[in-house]
């Protein structure tokens, strides 16, 4: 059955923003026996509403993956007003996922993910070889000595278009999910194949450096028309080889052109990446 909204003047589609804690769950979306947020997200509506609709996501984020502000969308008979449902879903919900705006839209085609024109990505990085568990989930403690400026070069070689065929994943593995050509996100489980596009638009890529009390923190941000399966950690970890002397920079695009994903770096772990947010049409917000 399609969970497109139907035409039903009973149905109102919803709009949630939320942001989770990734590390306990196996990713975004609903396995058979495994903890992931959209079958918590369902069971929660089940038992507010009594309706068990399966919230759509904006992208489906892989196992360990947080996010900031991600979006879904579904369908709902009961007349309940939008705040009254972010509370109640809040006090069902287990603590590492909450809803932080509850809302209606009012076109009955909107979908978080297919409606989506604009995707951002964080990757955060500690450069220590020892980490405190308090931050250990949420960064990469890379053992590595890192340059900055090298990083911040090689993260302009990926702005425009390109082919990213050479950063996508290429596991055996995927069955489980729906490969779909117009995908816009970094974990939909979308194995690259002849007929699914690889190119994808890079509006900003840059890192930042953010001081803490546990020393810089190294933030990748990147914002994009779409993202292949395991893009921006695969981009990650081809800028930290830069950026402790393992490649040189001038590599880079020859890697681009080869399409090639034995050519590219190693991918960076999923406890470093946030989904931070995801943009809409002016008159979807």
């Amino acid at each position: 059955m399609s969970n497109e909204p139907q035409c039903d003047s009973g149905l109102q589609t919803w709009k949630l923003t939320l942001a989770y804690d990734g590390t306990n769950f196996q990713g975004w979306q609903v396995q058979p026996g495994l903890p992931t947020v959209q079958g918590e997200l369902q069971a929660a509506l089940g038992r507010v509403t009594g309706e068990s609709p399966l919230p759509q996501g904006s992208g489906r984020t892989d196992a360990g993956v947080h996010a900031l502000a991600q979006v879904a969308s579904f369908t709902l008979r009961a007349p309940i007003p939008p705040d009254n449902l972010r509370r109640a879903l809040n006090r069902t919900l287990p603590p590492s996922i909450l809803i932080s705006e509850a809302k209606t839209v009012r076109s009955t085609a909107f979908h978080a993910r297919h409606s989506a024109i604009a995707k951002t990505y964080e990757y955060r990085i500690l450069p220590v070889s020892d980490c405190s568990p308090f931050l250990s989930r949420y960064v990469y403690a890379c053992p590595w000595p890192l340059s900055f400026d090298a990083l911040q070069d090689s993260a302009r070689l990926f702005e425009g278009e390109h082919d990213f065929r050479s950063f996508a994943a290429t596991d055996p593995d995927l069955s489980h999910r729906a490969a779909t050509i117009n995908d816009i996100s970094d974990d939909t489980g979308s194995m690259p194949t002849a007929s699914v596009s690889t190119i994808r638009t890079i509006f900003f890529s840059a890192w930042e450096q953010r001081a803490t009390d546990a020393g810089d923190l190294l933030v990748y941000r990147v914002r994009g028309n779409g993202f292949l399966h395991h893009m921006v950690r695969n981009l990650v970890g081809t800028m930290i080889d830069v950026a402790r002397g393992q490649l040189a920079l001038e590599e880079i695009p020859r890697i681009l052109k080869a399409r090639s994903r034995s050519e590219a770096g190693p991918t960076a772990p999923a406890r470093g990446l946030f989904l931070h947010s995801v943009d809409y049409p002016s008159d979807e917000r």
